[in-house]
């Protein structure tokens, strides 16, 4: 190789290099923050100061999570909806329980990766954490319809749930509350670190230059004005801001009693489509436009919806490795099956 050659190699690799490390400070100034590298420092980020986290008591709520006799049918668990097989969500327009009924405000189901980094649960934020969001499906007629002593009386019907919760809530009866307890506790393991948390943990080539060209242009525009912090979303924002929303037919949902709607997270958001609360578009440039337009009141260029897009693909993170639990069997006491 000529020294010209080395030469010229070298300067672009420092200017790489410089524009990588300005990048990574200009993302932390718009509020975007990594997923913690450091084990100990995600699980103080994780953990619920209320319902501290256990092994014990994570195993319990994966067996819970996947729990089919938590429904009145007993064919619907927690993760028929928010499938972690696939993106965690179900990947169809509305949610969808007991007796095959859609959610009568056409609400798509959010995916539950990472959404312990949310600020709210559900999309009117009516729910403050995990914990108290896992007790909501469980009870709603159009959901798992299960009625709450019902859903204890699962429970205390099993020898093996009854000592599990004896051993990890031993001074507290089983309840609603508990049980959803011990399956929030499992959902805040639910996080999918990318090569983008790489990135702004320092790694500044864990991205493509296309990649990183696409996080500037999701800063530039506004996009995290938003969309920031660890989950990129799950603050609440009105919707729509600027402009009407072009599927606002889909459904009623208005948002809160303020018009506020949960910030949905973008960590894997190629997998979780389709997109927004009544889950109207399919198509990852065509949600961006809209958001553009609807949120920023700005009409994006074909060229800057591509360069989100591809910023957003390299937002898919890896899975944590789920073990298919094997359940408890049942006893004469266990309430059985009602499809009615």
């Amino acid at each position: 190789m000529g020294i010209k050659m080395s030469v010229a190699l070298s300067l672009l690799v420092a200017t790489n290099m410089v524009f990588a490390n300005s990048l990574i400070d200009e993302a932390k100034k718009a509020g975007l923050k990594p997923i913690p590298k450091d084990k100990e420092e995600l699980n103080k980020l994780i953990d619920n100061p209320k319902n501290k986290l256990t092994p014990e008591k994570i195993e319990l709520g994966k067996k819970l999570y996947f729990e089919p006799r938590l429904s009145k049918s007993a064919l619907i668990s927690c993760n028929t909806c928010h499938n972690l097989a696939t993106g965690g969500d179900d990947n169809v327009p509305v949610a969808t329980g007991h007796k095959w009924r859609q959610n009568p405000h056409h609400l798509n189901s959010p995916t539950v990766f990472n959404a312990v980094f949310n600020e709210k649960q559900f999309w009117d934020g009516r729910s403050p954490d995990l914990e108290d969001q896992a007790t909501g499906p469980i009870q709603a007629d159009v959901e798992m319809a299960m009625h709450k002593d019902m859903a204890v009386k699962v429970v205390e019907s099993i020898p093996e749930y009854k000592e599990a919760f004896n051993k990890v809530f031993p001074n507290e009866k089983i309840t609603i509350e508990t049980i959803g307890k011990a399956i929030g506790a499992f959902e805040r393991t639910l996080v999918t670190p990318s090569r983008y948390d790489d990135f702004l943990n320092g790694d500044e080539n864990a991205l493509t230059k296309e990649e990183q060209e696409g996080l500037k242009t999701f800063i530039s525009v506004g996009c995290a004005s938003c969309h920031s912090g660890v989950g990129l979303g799950g603050g609440m924002q009105p919707f729509p801001a600027v402009k009407p929303y072009k599927y606002a037919n889909i459904g009623d949902f208005k948002g809160d009693k303020n018009g506020m709607v949960k910030t949905p997270t973008l960590r894997n958001i190629a997998e979780t489509a389709p997109y927004f609360h009544n889950g109207a578009v399919w198509d990852l440039k065509e949600a961006i436009k809209i958001m553009g337009e609807t949120q920023l009141g700005k009409e994006l260029s074909d060229k800057e919806v591509a360069s989100i897009e591809t910023f957003l693909k390299a937002l898919t993170g890896k899975k944590p490795k789920v073990e298919y639990p094997i359940l408890p069997n049942s006893t004469k006491d266990t309430p059985k099956p009602d499809l009615d």
